[in-house]
């Protein structure tokens, strides 16, 4: 993948980007316009858009006319910022594995907790059974304790080649070098296309103990990029409607 691949994200996704990445819970309709308008977004599109959003269910519309996220991009918001500061520990050699134990499940159950374990970063070894390397303070939800045991254990075999077999680690890091490079140029709606992106991309960073990764694994500079520019969209934002 190369920066010029990226595809334009909408008019939603934008103002989703805008909502996610703000310091306070709530954006006036003229913030969002004046940031949206940097970024190559018209007023009367954006304010369609954020009619849409509201009418969805995406964001919440108060009395004065800002708007703020719902519930559900409110959880959608702390896994991105768990994704830009992931909480380390020191690494032992210990993997984290989690054998689903409790059958007749609906399909939506399931599929929910196969979401809820890919969420905290763990990959499936095989149907049932997840697992990771034991580097994250993970704050395991009720949904898992109550249809899963937990144990703790080590590969025998090489830990490095069964994370490569678990995540495509040579396949993210191309795509995460892409998004630095767009990152790094002076158009701006290129930028925030890749800064959009890469917050998605970070939710999908295993962050694995360094010694698996790959020589120069980009993923702190990803991080650090990401979490530099939404604080230029934060100051932007601030000068223009200042």
């Amino acid at each position: 993948m190369a920066a010029s691949d990226l595809k334009p994200v909408s008019t939603r996704s934008a103002l989703l980007t805008l909502l996610l990445g703000a310091e306070v819970p709530r954006l006036s309709t003229r913030e969002l316009v004046a940031a949206a308008s940097v970024v190559g977004f018209a007023e009367p599109t954006v304010r369609v858009a954020l009619s849409r959003m509201s009418a969805a269910g995406d964001v919440v519309r108060d009395d004065d006319g800002g708007y703020r996220l719902s519930d559900r991009l409110v959880a959608r918001q702390r896994r991105q910022e768990q994704a830009a500061h992931p909480s380390l520990r020191p690494w032992d050699g210990a993997w984290e594995l989690v054998a689903v134990t409790t059958a007749g499940r609906t399909a939506s159950e399931r599929a929910d907790l196969r979401t809820t374990l890919a969420e905290l970063r763990l990959a499936e070894l095989r149907e049932g059974l997840w697992t990771r390397p034991a580097n994250l303070d993970l704050a395991w939800p009720d949904a898992v304790e109550e249809v899963c045991d937990r144990f703790t254990g080590a590969p025998v075999a090489d830990p490095a080649a069964l994370a490569a077999r678990l995540w495509d680690l040579d396949a993210w890091a191309r795509t995460a070098r892409a998004l630095l490079d767009a990152t790094a140029t002076d158009d701006p709606v290129l930028r925030f296309t890749a800064c959009a992106t890469s917050g998605r991309h970070l939710l999908t960073d295993p962050v694995l103990p360094a010694e698996m990764l790959p020589a120069d694994w980009p993923g702190d500079a990803l991080r650090a990029s990401h979490v530099a520019y939404k604080q230029w969209v934060v100051d932007m934002r601030r000068t223009m409607v200042g």
